[in-house]
């Protein structure tokens, strides 16, 4: 589709036209040639026939009158010193409708001679784009752009007939060597080979399945090593879990035993009878305890006391004598607290207490009293010949009722009768002592 702008301006006697083109690849304006307003109508209707046989026969039936009369040309609404002309196409295929304008004032005869230039150079232009693929008018640059590509395409069509030229050479000489009783001995030997190629295909087909049906078979045993793989590695850290709370068990337990060794060890040098049963003393007095045994004139004990301090003796002397396994004669000892006593083993129902009370009532009792002390006395030189023989004595002698120091060679009664308190409480302490060396002699046997 050929564009045109027409500039007039100036006055009816000093008119000036200006016809200008654009190219219709790069949209710049052309300037075309005087020689186009002077081709004649049979020009024109030698160059409107069609080149090839695509080329449309309704294109052939452009009409080429020119209209004489200015009312062709219609006035536009919205100047009426500009005047717009449509050049119609002569394809029907192109969508783009190009105009030109006349601007300012113009003549009836300019505007007729403008018009005809203008319909001449735009039906050429529609007729070289009907005679090929590219619209025209173009600029000399997209020109020769466009026979570059041309030559490009000229080159690319002529190889491409020399090689069909020379395969067709190639072909009529081979078709007249060609030997047909060897082509079907050949075309024979294809069949046989086929036959074979597809015996080899099916045995390999078949092949191929029984492949297909081990690869599934190894699929599920495989998944099946992988199922036992899971199981495996899940018992296995069960196991080590297991293994790791058995580690640290058998770790606490030989902390524990490392721990009780170390404290029998220490329990074992502890002597637990002087741990439980100290005998020591305070001024005249033994105790036990802390417990006083006796009373002297001028410091009263409580009797209260001397009954503790009796009680602890004669659990101490109980003790010792299930320690070595001894057996009391003539007495059996029972320690009750503050009310400790002892049973005659001729006569259980005779009781000896190892406690008193003071008083009036005390008098009375002193008998009682007495024989208890002089019968744990007894039960005491019982437990020194068990342990002793000639290795052991005690360090006072017990004679009956009464203790011998044997650096001194005194006497001291155990009696609280007809004794002073001074003299018992001696005799008290004495029989401390005695019990002391007992006790320190059977932990140090049961150490060994």
């Amino acid at each position: 589709m050929a564009s045109s702008r027409v500039d007039t301006s100036g006055k009816l006697s000093s008119a000036t036209t200006h016809v200008s083109f654009v190219c219709q690849k790069c949209r710049q304006p052309l300037k075309l040639d005087h020689s186009f307003s002077t081709i004649g109508q049979p020009l024109l209707m030698e160059l409107r026939e069609p080149l090839t046989s695509n080329f449309e026969d309704g294109r052939a039936s452009m009409d080429l009158s020119f209209p004489h009369s200015s009312s062709s040309f219609p006035e536009t609404d919205e100047d009426p010193d500009v005047l717009k002309i449509n050049v119609p196409p002569a394809r029907s295929d192109l969508n783009d409708s190009s105009d030109f304008m006349l601007l300012g004032e113009t003549r009836p005869d300019n505007m007729e001679n403008l018009s005809h230039r203008l319909k001449v150079a735009s039906v050429l232009f529609d007729i070289m784009s009907g005679q090929s693929e590219v619209d025209h008018p173009l600029c000399e640059e997209c020109t020769d752009a466009l026979l570059d590509r041309l030559d490009q395409q000229l080159k690319l069509t002529e190889d491409e007939c020399r090689d069909y030229k020379e395969f067709l050479e190639k072909l009529t000489s081979y078709e007249n060597k060609v030997d047909e009783a060897a082509l079907d001995e050949e075309l024979r030997q294809l069949h046989l080979e086929e036959k074979q190629l597809l015996q080899q295909l099916s045995a390999i087909e078949q092949e191929q399945r029984h492949v297909e049906n081990l690869i599934r078979q190894e699929k599920e045993a495989q998944g099946r090593l992988d199922e036992d793989e899971e199981k495996y590695y899940k018992e296995y850290a069960e196991q080590k879990r297991q293994r790791l709370e058995l580690e640290d068990e058998n770790i606490s337990a030989k902390n524990q035993l490392q721990y009780s060794l170390g404290q029998l060890n220490r329990l074992k040098q502890v002597n637990v009878f002087n741990a439980t049963f100290h005998i020591w003393h305070s001024g005249h007095f033994g105790t036990i305890n802390g417990f006083r045994l006796g009373r002297l004139p001028n410091i009263q004990v409580e009797w209260n006391e001397i009954n503790a301090a009796w009680g602890q003796t004669a659990l101490l002397l109980h003790s010792l004598a299930r320690k070595v396994g001894l057996t009391f004669e003539r007495y059996r000892l029972v320690p009750y607290g503050s009310h400790s006593y002892l049973e005659l083993l001729t006569d259980r129902s005779k009781e000896l207490p190892l406690y008193g009370s003071g008083g009036f009532r005390f008098l009375w009792d002193y008998n009682r009293f007495d024989n208890a002390m002089v019968g744990f006395l007894d039960c005491l030189n019982q437990l020194g010949q068990k342990i002793g023989g000639n290795d052991f004595n005690m360090p006072y002698l017990i004679h009956s009722e009464k203790l011998e120091d044997q650096k001194t060679h005194n006497i001291f009664s155990i009696k609280i009768q007809f004794n002073s308190e001074e003299q018992w409480t001696k005799a008290l302490k004495f029989a401390l002592t005695n019990l002391k060396w007992c006790l320190s002699w059977i932990q140090a046997q049961s150490a060994k």
